[in-house]
């Protein structure tokens, strides 16, 4: 299989930071969407993009919370909207779709990491449906918005976790098998990953282009929520000490990839394709766990269009059928 993996050279790397990517970029007039807008990586996201001149528009699960949070930066908008509820889902897009705006940037950053087995909607595994599914429905019910101005783009924040799993295909939600939360956890982000390259597939004719990224790892966010202490002190020491991984990286430089995957002009013409450090990464060698590339499971495109039409089958939504 041929790839579209290759670093292009674009002078940033991995302690590039949102500043860096951001400069002479002007988004006056344009509208960003970023999930989970208002913690972590994506309240920097916010706090960029918004102080290029972008309106961002942010869907909270803790609208109160992210309304403090982000009490301080002009030209946001926040709204109530929970990814494990399909319902609330389709409720937010459809009041957004009522607005008649276009979306030029949507940045699928939300997310939840090795969380205890938890059951949410129809009884999905919720890491499965809250970091992928969520944002499937999301996506296509936004997709007028998004395809209705022509060059609009997607970003799909994955990470090196996606190395850890392909898509447990014959158990997805595991109903049939141990519950394991590293696995459940790699499986996401493999989906994440999947869900860019079909999308790009999907919406390019369109002039929409998606991207998925691994951010790094991040320093003082809330990712780490359900890890216990012990746990997370191992994680660290292995990050710390993996000749693989670059350490770890301080929010604003966490963010720079997802912000640079929405604005560079380097990547016009280009989509489909996983990045991390600011550029495109290179393929993983084969076996790979937490290092830098990308596993060949995640940007299978039949595997993509397989875990599409997975999605669209159990959310009910496809805006391409």
């Amino acid at each position: 299989m041929t790839t579209k993996q290759h670093a292009i050279g674009t002078g940033f790397g991995v302690r590039s930071t949102t500043s860096d990517v951001i400069e002479g970029i002007d988004l006056s007039g344009k509208l960003a969407l970023v999930t989970g807008g208002y913690s972590g990586i994506g309240l920097e996201t916010t706090r960029v993009l918004a102080g290029v001149g972008a309106h961002v528009v942010v869907p909270a699960r803790r609208r109160s919370a992210a309304v403090e949070a982000l009490g301080g930066i002009e030209g946001v908008e926040v709204a109530e909207m929970d990814l494990a509820d399909l319902d609330g889902v389709r409720a937010f897009a459809e009041e957004f779709l009522a607005s008649g705006r276009d979306i030029d940037i949507l940045i699928n950053n939300a997310g939840i990491m090795a969380a205890p087995e938890t059951r949410v909607g129809p009884g999905w595994e919720a890491q499965f449906a809250i970091n992928h599914l969520g944002h499937y429905a999301l996506t296509n019910r936004l997709w007028p918005a998004v395809a209705r101005g022509g060059g609009a783009r997607v970003v799909s924040v994955s990470s090196n976790g996606h190395q850890l799993s392909d898509i447990h295909w014959d158990d997805p939600h595991f109903e049939r098998h141990a519950y394991d939360k590293w696995q459940a956890y790699g499986q996401a982000k493999t989906a994440n990953v999947l869900f860019a390259v079909q999308l790009d597939a999907l919406g390019r004719d369109a002039g929409v282009r998606a991207f998925a990224l691994h951010p790094g790892a991040i320093a003082d966010t809330e990712l780490g929520r359900h890890v216990p202490p012990e746990e997370m002190a191992e994680l660290k020491k292995s990050i710390d000490t993996s000749p693989t991984n670059a350490g770890w990286k301080t929010p604003e430089e966490g963010a720079a990839t997802q912000v640079w995957a929405a604005t560079s002009p380097r990547l016009a013409g280009l989509g489909g394709v996983y990045c991390e450090d600011c550029d495109i990464a290179e393929p993983a060698p084969e076996g790979a766990e937490l290092g830098s590339g990308v596993s060949a499971w995640a940007i299978d495109p039949e595997r993509a269009a397989r875990l599409w039409a997975l999605s669209a089958e159990l959310t009910g939504v496809d805006a391409f059928a």
